[in-house]
């Protein structure tokens, strides 16, 4: 999941490992503040009689299972006293994304004018919170800003689907039952521990939850009463105990205080395109005896750890020289495009200014089936692809870069339609 990806862009609506986060929302206006509410719970659309037996009947035999887990009797009739079987929660898991938006575009939402106004006033509504999280865990403030931004649009959009009925409805389903069985034993487990009552237990409606977009699993593994109310509470208004789980998930995940995300970087005329992608990692001062320097035309400052070049648009647009902080966020989210726009909207929110290489816009990202035919054109010439399910991983960006070699192109690795056309 982790694997080199120097292509990037992202899938609307896409389910990551540890959140579930689509396509950033954007707020209308800069909130003001105490902006956000408490989220309301939406009704659950009525399913038919026979599906909902069906769920009950599951969830009879899955009752079972969760006393084995440690979740006690009372605890299961409260959380399931209003079992329902949520339709709309399979409509959503069994959309297709056929449409893809290219990583300009995602950043063009995700690191707004507006987003960073909001993280702006944040950052002074909460700046004295966000500063004492830093100091207690070791992730700088912005950076958490940045998630909660990405997230929930600072809080706005922390999802109103009722977790229980979803999660139970998506592990009867089957399609990802195990999945969603443990998420729902986990979510169980949180009630059973007084951190929320299953009325207030709102989010996505793939279980994400919260300022900060936690699944269950992930609150029970990182999340802390910063507060010291005894509840570890990501759901409510104020977003003190979401921000401080988001500060230790990054800690717990090697996130290194003063190091950078990533910086900007010009690449040399003749630069071997083979040595871009994260499996590559250098010095800063190796990659400056290569040639690669900062934007400003100076060395990277050589202190920050080995690192990689990435090029999230091919090598017509920004490149990137990312460190081990990248991984960290992508512990989070492992999108490429996700990570690049926590990092950017953190110094965006500091104050730094937007990239300086121009992004290839006259470019669209591919649709899955255009990335499907690029696989198969790909290894029909002879460069296997090892599968061809429209995703763009290490196996496909290897193919492209051998094509690429092979016919006098620079070996980027990017999927572009120009490249598809080419194979056509």
């Amino acid at each position: 999941m982790k694997q080199a990806v120097k292509a990037v862009s992202i899938t609307i609506l896409a389910l990551s490992g540890l959140t579930a986060c689509a396509a950033p929302t954007e707020s209308p206006r800069p909130l003001a503040k105490g902006a956000a509410m408490q989220p309301v719970a939406d009704p659950i659309p009525v399913a038919s009689a026979a599906v909902q037996r069906g769920l009950e009947t599951w969830a009879a035999a899955f009752k079972r299972k969760a006393l084995s887990s440690g979740i006690s009797e009372a605890t299961w009739n409260r959380a399931m006293r209003d079992l329902r079987y949520n339709p709309r929660v399979i409509e959503r898991d069994r959309s297709q994304a056929e449409f893809t938006k290219a990583i300009w575009e995602y950043l063009d939402s995700a690191v707004s004018d507006t987003r960073i106004e909001n993280g702006l006033a944040m950052m002074a509504q909460y700046g004295p919170t966000l500063r004492a999280i830093e100091a207690r865990y070791g992730v700088e403030a912005e950076v958490v800003a940045a998630v909660w931004g990405m997230e929930s649009n600072y809080g706005k959009n922390r999802g109103t689907t009722q977790i229980i009925p979803a999660l139970a409805t998506l592990a009867y389903d089957g399609r990802r039952g195990a999945f969603f069985s443990e998420q729902l034993i986990a979510a169980l487990k949180i009630i059973q521990a007084g951190d929320v009552d299953p009325a207030r237990m709102t989010g996505s409606w793939a279980g994400a939850m919260g300022h900060t977009q936690f699944i269950p699993t992930s609150y029970l593994s990182f999340a802390v009463d910063f507060t010291g109310d005894g509840r570890r509470d990501i759901w409510s208004d104020d977003p003190t105990d979401a921000l401080a789980s988001t500060a230790a998930y990054l800690a717990r995940s090697g996130w290194v205080k003063g190091q950078p995300w990533g910086v900007e970087v010009q690449l040399p005329p003749g630069f071997n395109y083979a040595l871009a992608g994260k499996k590559v990692k250098k010095s800063p001062a190796e990659w400056a005896a290569l040639g690669v320097r900062g934007v400003d035309g100076a060395a990277v400052p050589d202190r920050f750890g080995a690192a990689s070049i990435l090029l999230p648009a091919g090598a017509r647009g920004p490149a990137l020289m990312i460190f081990s902080n990248f991984t960290a966020i992508s512990r989070y989210n492992a999108a490429d495009s996700y990570v690049i726009g926590v990092g950017h909207l953190s110094d965006r929110i500091r104050g730094k200014g937007t990239f300086r290489a121009p992004w290839p816009r006259g470019d669209r990202a591919l649709s899955v089936v255009e990335r499907k035919e690029l696989q198969e054109r790909l290894s029909a010439r002879g460069f296997d692809t090892q599968g061809t399910d429209g995703k763009i991983g290490p196996n496909t960006i290897a193919a492209i870069e051998s094509f690429q070699r092979a016919n006098g192109m620079t070996p980027d690795g990017y999927p572009s339609l120009d490249l598809l056309n080419r194979l056509r």
